[in-house]
């Protein structure tokens, strides 16, 4: 079972409106809106997406990190690499 699996269900929700919103932008383009209203959907979406993605990695720390910090061994090594790397491409993006 995977950390974000109790909240699985708000995770698609949210997901599906970010969905909508990415069609809406696609949209405003496809209508030649003006620049900035598009750019500030767009803002919106990746806000939204930042949002889950947070979300995820504090489920994934709170959950799987520690489960395998208390097991100890190349694995629980192994899932703090993992989340240092996810923390990484987070920052980055």
């Amino acid at each position: 079972m995977h950390g974000y699996s109790a909240n699985r269900d708000a995770h698609l929700k949210r997901l599906r409106r970010i969905e909508g919103q990415v069609r809406g932008i696609a949209r405003m383009v496809e209508d030649d809106q003006y620049c900035i209203d598009i750019l500030t959907q767009v803002s919106a979406a990746t806000k939204a997406l930042q949002s889950v993605a947070l979300n995820l990695l504090e489920e994934h720390l709170a959950g799987c990190v520690v489960e395998a910090a208390q097991q100890g061994g190349p694995e629980a090594d192994a899932k703090v690499k993992e989340a240092a790397d996810a923390i990484a491409r987070l920052v980055r993006s």
